[in-house]
């Protein structure tokens, strides 16, 4: 179940806060740089994947990573906010707390 305290950002607010046009995210997310999932028929990020005017930068190659064990968005945003028991807390901390290698290798064991 994904957690209900995640905050949503639409991407006109995405842009935003990144200083850049609509077509530009629109690109990150094809780039993987973000990840979207459609809330109430709208296209949302969660505002974590915003780091300052910039995506997380250890967010894609997660993002890739997971993609690659076959995850759907949804399924790649879900793990990443639930606990993981081998990290004693969800993925997302680890990644905001710039320590990306711990979640990929516990990523890499999905494969």
């Amino acid at each position: 179940m994904m957690n209900e305290s995640i905050e949503w950002l639409n991407l006109p607010d995405v842009a935003e806060r990144l200083g850049e046009t609509p077509g530009r995210v629109s690109r990150l997310l094809d780039e993987r740089a973000l990840v979207s999932v459609r809330r109430d028929g709208i296209r949302v990020v969660p505002a974590d994947f915003i780091d300052g005017d910039r995506p997380l930068a250890s967010l894609r190659g997660t993002v890739i990573l997971l993609g690659d064990a076959g995850f759907d968005d949804e399924e790649i945003i879900a793990w990443l906010y639930t606990e993981e028991p081998e990290l004693g807390h969800p993925p997302i901390q680890s990644l905001l707390a710039g320590r990306k290698s711990e979640v990929r290798r516990v990523a890499a064991a999905l494969l």
